[in-house]
């Protein structure tokens, strides 16, 4: 891709639970794989060694320092200069001796999505696009805990506490305080197939 290029980004963020990945999946799906590109704050995550505890002694994922901050930008503005990037898949505690390098390369529409990509403000300046899934408490909850215990091995005592005591409180910190600043508010109580349908419309027509 000629460095001459500015790929036009966007910022995809919501709560904990909220459909993110599944809506990402689902926008890719409409694009060429040279059209899109995807970076995951969640392939982010710094080792636990290197995460802060609470005040019981429990890792607090959901905290904007839990995230290597400097090399997640660093990636993002490389892949606007049109560089590949690369960097180890997050496995959420399933099998992480499989986790696999992720190659990402640069391409006309470039998505960067997490928990805080409108609270980093260096990322959020980069951003020519902010996306803002939302979906009400109670449903993320039961989905969160669906998740965590089928897909992740968590018990379901340990996702409540996640919930009640890292989850909530940082979502109400580093990403509510975002929502109404967003270009685009995409609901997702039940389904988000007409945010989905007006955001491919409108990425198409930026390539």
């Amino acid at each position: 891709m000629s460095k001459e290029f500015k790929p036009y980004i966007v910022g995809i963020a919501g709560g904990s639970a909220s459909g993110k990945t599944s809506f990402i999946k689902d926008l890719k799906a409409r694009f060429k794989t040279t059209e899109l590109s995807i970076i995951s704050q969640d392939n982010y995550y710094l080792p636990k060694e290197k995460q802060e505890l609470d005040e019981n002694g429990i890792i607090n994922f959901d905290l904007p320092q839990s995230i290597d901050r400097e090399k997640f930008a660093s990636d993002m503005k490389c892949l606007i200069g049109g560089d590949p990037i690369a960097c180890k898949e997050y496995t959420f505690n399933v099998n992480p001796q499989s986790a696999i390098n992720i190659i990402t390369n640069p391409s006309p529409i470039i998505i960067m999505e997490g928990l805080f990509v409108f609270h980093y403000q260096e990322i959020r300046d980069l951003l020519n696009l902010r996306v803002y899934i939302d979906v009400r408490d109670s449903i993320k909850l039961e989905r969160r805990i669906n998740r965590d215990i089928k897909e992740r091995g968590y018990p379901e005592k340990e996702v409540k506490y996640q919930w009640e005591n890292h989850v909530v409180p940082s979502y109400k910190k580093y990403l509510r305080p975002y929502r109404d600043d967003a270009h685009v508010i995409i609901t997702n109580n039940h389904h988000y197939s007409k945010g989905l349908e007006v955001l491919t419309d409108h990425l198409k027509s930026k390539i």
